[in-house]
């Protein structure tokens, strides 16, 4: 990196690095068609603010150019640390080993999201944690390239990364007003950098005058025209450019980036989705899922996700984006559900064991969930929980399950949907084969109400006519989900869970009531462990399963079991149910099902390996009200700064050490802070005069003052240019002379000073106060001044 041949001011490098946060956070604007909500561009802004700022308070202090980039890389980590690292920080900004290693956690966290997201994405913490890391990376590239290298145009590099990235996820591209406005403060940032480096040529030419050199430079004027038409020029290049690169860049968003949500992700590592079920079934080793300790006996069913539509010929998951209102603190009633059904809250808690997955086994209904570490959102309609950024490894949680317990003659009072809303469930290929259409005339077409349609289906399909079996379909080469698998299986009458539940809701769906399937796991198996009192019952990979869920309005979305000798029949979906009259007709698949759920000689099997916890939970509160206390710190630093370099120069005068000469400084300091320009080498009378013609020393009203201009100039220069003392506390009769430190004499100078500097601020604005306040000028002036002030006060 080459030093800058013509060195700027603080003031014309705190106006690059104004200029230059302003561009790299109008073009992090470009990211808003991916991220919802605008939480996650303050929070790059203030990264970015931070990083840039920091290095020009390091400029300030006269850090060396080569150490700038390494420190700002320092800032960085401390604003993270302060972001995200939580309770791993020490005093919540100083990083420690656990602090990096929780940042592992949201790197890897980030990868999830991206992958299991769609757009628009919830910037949960990973998320955000990478875009305040990437951010800060390019406020220090642009810093270098600005600051350092003094090759501003370069910033444009790092100001496109984001508005690329549009191009790579989205078929649109980054928006046009953001290209506009990234282009704008582009120009900006030019003509900045045009103005500090003109204001540096001439300034340099005057000390080369002054001390006889001969510099050639151009006119003082330049020509508006060819530095704003070349400006101009090279903007229009690089917003032609951004344009042409976002529109042309093909999207990849369905398969990498943000992902599509596709139900080969359903599962993650932990459960194939549906047609790779069966794979997972016919594991040999049952692998322990997950336990829970239920009150009341509780036996639910825990969905993981639910399958509404067809992919061509096989079920699949409704692709919805993740709302970030939909969190797990409060869920909403299920559809269709009407008050006369009886329905009653019972809590569950539950410790996952081994099985890894972005969706959560809950119950369905599930009214709230508690103690889930990372984010969690559910989705409308199925109520799935899913994770955009951890997975279910290690989590232990609370759910609030309602159990719904419609009676038959609320069934059979039913409608089977309430609107067009629910054409989607009804939904079949044109292509059906005609066996199923067949199937379901011959078994359902002569029931009264579609309550007794489904009851009829569930009834033949858990009939002796069919039998459960795992090996069947891959033997015959009919294992699946699709219309030409439901048609063999109807053939064949084997199966397992998978196609049980497929034909039941296919079926359903001929006879016009709406369907799904839910994929997840039985009750489970009891033990003879109790916490509390509580009864802890085992989940592990032989309750894996799948089954249907028909739609019923004023009930909702009612369970039923069509697998012979799996889970549990509901009382409400057996034959004769609600008629004391009726007796069931026997069937093999009718009995009672073990207490563990499954039947003799299982071959359910299935798990994949897993394992992990989440991240911690952050306390957001906490962060940001320090996050808030340190922006206000920076904000008041400058203002701190000057008033103990306030009270240090009283102090001096309170003990005689170079009172006048700190007197003096004192109120030089006080007049740069209100926008006069002071030359370093004029003198003390120079200056005098040039302060006199202010406003406050003007007239009779200003005679006082101009006493004490007197008085303090006068004192200033007796004791710079004066004889010295000949012994300690020479001269103390002589008023402002060397040395001079008598209680009497510093009152009197203290005094002098609060008149002069009452003056100087008299005539000057509110704004013009406050910034001499916040803003002190003082503190970062050292030669030249910035744009737009006053005329110098010349010697």
């Amino acid at each position: 990196m080459r030093p800058d041949p013509l060195p700027l001011t603080r003031g014309q490098r705190l106006s690059l690095t104004a200029a230059s946060f302003l561009l790299l956070a109008v073009s992090t604007m470009a990211l808003g068609p991916l991220i919802s909500g605008s939480g996650w561009w303050w929070l790059c802004a203030f990264v970015a603010a931070g990083t840039l700022f920091g290095g020009a308070g390091l400029r300030a202090v006269r850090v060396p150019a080569s150490l700038v980039p390494v420190l700002e890389l320092v800032v960085l980590l401390l604003l993270l640390t302060l972001l995200f690292g939580g309770s791993t920080s020490f005093a919540l900004i100083v990083p420690t080993q656990d602090t990096f290693a929780h940042f592992g956690e949201l790197f890897d966290g980030a990868q999830r999201t991206i992958q299991q997201q769609s757009v628009p994405a919830i910037p949960v913490p990973a998320l955000g944690f990478v875009l305040a890391l990437g951010v800060g990376v390019l406020a220090i590239c642009t810093d270098v390239l600005v600051q350092t290298v003094r090759m501003p145009a370069l910033a444009a590099a790092p100001a496109l990364v984001p508005i690329l990235i549009p191009g790579f996820i989205i078929e649109s591209g980054a928006e046009v007003a953001t290209l506009v406005f990234s282009a704008a403060a582009y120009l900006l940032l030019l003509r900045i950098d045009v103005r500090a480096r003109r204001r540096a040529l001439l300034a340099a030419a005057e000390r080369d005058d002054e001390t006889g050199g001969t510099t050639v430079i151009p006119p003082t004027r330049v020509p508006i025209v060819s530095s704003l038409g070349a400006t101009l020029g090279l903007t229009a290049v690089g917003i032609l450019t951004a344009a042409v690169l976002t529109a042309s860049t093909p999207s990849i968003s369905s398969s990498l980036l943000l992902g599509s949500g596709s139900p080969s992700m359903s599962f993650a590592r932990g459960v194939s989705p549906f047609i790779d079920l069966g794979r997972d079934l016919r594991r040999p080793d049952p692998r322990p899922a997950f336990h829970y300790f239920a009150r009341d006996n509780d036996r639910p069913y825990f969905t993981v996700l639910t399958l509404d539509r067809f992919e061509g010929a096989a079920w699949g998951v409704t692709e919805r984006p993740v709302d970030a209102d939909n969190t797990v603190d409060a869920l909403p009633l299920p559809d269709g559900l009407d008050d006369e059904v009886t329905a009653t809250e019972h809590p569950i808690d539950i410790v996952v064991d081994e099985v890894r997955t972005t969706w959560l086994p809950l119950p369905y209904p599930t009214r709230q969930v508690e103690g889930l570490s990372g984010s969690w959102f559910w989705d409308a309609g199925s109520l799935t929980v899913r994770s955009v950024d951890t997975d279910t490894g290690g989590q232990r949680y609370r759910a609030t399950w309602l159990e719904v317990d419609p009676s038959p003659s609320q069934l059979r009072a039913a409608g089977g949907r309430a609107g067009e809303e629910f054409d989607a469930f009804l939904a079949l290929p044109d292509d059906v084969p005609p066996i199923i259409a067949e199937t379901a005339a011959t078994v359902a077409g002569g029931a009264a109400t579609q309550y007794d349609a489904a009851v009829a289906i569930q009834a033949f399909l858990r009939s002796p006519e069919f039998e459960y079996s795992t090996e069947a379909p891959v033997e015959a080469g009919y294992d699946g989900g699709g219309f030409e698998v439901i048609a063999r299986f109807l053939q064949e009458r084997s199966g397992y869970c998978v196609h049980f539940a497929s034909t039941m809701a296919v079926l359903a769906r001929e006879a016009g009531i709406p369907s799904r399937i839910s994929v997840g796991y039985t009750q489970g198996t009891s033990t003879q462990e109790r916490v509390d009192g509580v009864q802890r019952v085992e989940v592990d990979s032989h309750d894996l399963h799948a089954w249907p869920e028909l739609y019923f309005e004023g009930v909702g979305w009612v369970p039923f079991e069509p697998t012979p000798s799996r889970g549990t029949v509901p009382d409400y979906s057996r034959p004769g149910a609600g008629d004391p009259a009726a007796t069931p007709p026997p069937s093999s698949g009718s009995a009672s099902a073990p207490p563990n759920g499954r039947p003799e000689l299982d071959p359910d099997r299935g798990l994949a390996d897993g394992g992990g916890t989440g991240g911690a939970a952050d306390s957001w509160w906490l962060r940001g009200g320090v996050a808030l206390l340190l922006v206000a710190g920076v904000l008041l630093a400058p203002a701190a700064l000057r008033a103990g370099q306030r009270a240090s120069r009283h102090r001096r005068i309170a003990r005689g050490d170079g009172p006048a000469d700190a007197a003096w400084d004192e109120l030089v300091a006080t007049a740069r802070d209100l926008g006069f320009r002071v030359e370093t080498n004029s003198t003390p009378r120079a200056i005098a005069r040039g302060i006199a013609d202010r406003e406050g020393f003007v007239g009779e009203s200003g005679d006082e003052a101009r006493q004490a201009l007197a008085a303090l100039r006068d004192a200033v220069e007796r004791e710079r240019y004066g004889p010295a003392p000949e012994r300690p506390g020479a001269g103390a009769d002589r008023p402002g002379g060397r040395g001079e430190g008598s209680p009497e004499a510093s009152d009197e100078r203290v005094r002098a000073l609060a008149i002069a500097c009452a003056a100087l601020a008299e005539g000057e604005s509110l704004p013009a106060r406050w910034r001499a306040t916040l803003m002190p000028r003082s503190l970062i002036e050292r030669v030249r001044p910035t744009f737009g002030e006053r005329p110098p006060v010349d010697a």
